[in-house]
């Protein structure tokens, strides 16, 4: 693990941005590291833009600036304007999206090179166990898997404090399946 991860999620009201920034910020608490998580909204409304922030790292963080230069960009609604979630991200960064395209239409989508790319088809995850199309869990899952930013029991704990034992259980096993699904394209 590098020193600190800074990491922006781009999502729409309504998809759980914010509570997946809060759930690894809070699972890497519960792992010994330093963490914070925060949004950037405005007069949002369901289905509109939403930006999160989460930081974690070995060390204690002072500054709650808006993360301008991403180490990882998570993209939990792929029809975003590309450069609004490509916008800063670090030269050997990673994007994580979530989508069903095949590896050639994700590389031709993120139109970098210098990026690694990790896709998880967290709508899919989520509808099967969930029966709604709320993919935050499933790209938290993904992203623990691709970035040692938390454990699986870091996270299964971090949801039990934030949702009720039916829901929380529901997302975990969403949690778990993206986790073993998630892959890295290039």
């Amino acid at each position: 693990m590098q020193d600190r991860y800074e990491i922006r999620w781009h999502g729409r009201g309504g998809q759980g941005a914010v509570t997946a920034g809060v759930l690894v910020a809070e699972a890497a608490i519960l792992d010994g590291k330093y963490a914070q998580a925060y949004p950037e909204f405005g007069a949002e409304r369901r289905g509109a833009p939403v930006k999160a922030y989460t930081k974690v790292s070995e060390k204690p963080i002072y500054s709650r600036a808006p993360i301008i230069n991403p180490d990882i960009v998570v993209i939990l609604d792929p029809s975003i304007d590309k450069s609004i979630y490509m916008e800063g991200l670090k030269e050997n960064g990673m994007v994580l999206i979530n989508s069903s395209k095949s590896d050639d239409e994700i590389k031709a989508l993120i139109g970098r090179n210098d990026v690694k790319i990790a896709v998880v088809d967290a709508t899919h995850i989520a509808l099967d166990i969930l029966k709604s199309a709320i993919v935050n869990t499933a790209m938290v899952g993904a992203l623990v898997k691709v970035v040692p930013l938390a454990t699986l029991d870091s996270l299964e704990k971090a949801l039990h404090e934030t949702f009720s034992k039916k829901v929380a259980d529901l997302n975990y096993q969403i949690v778990k399946t993206s986790y073993e699904k998630v892959k890295i394209i290039n």
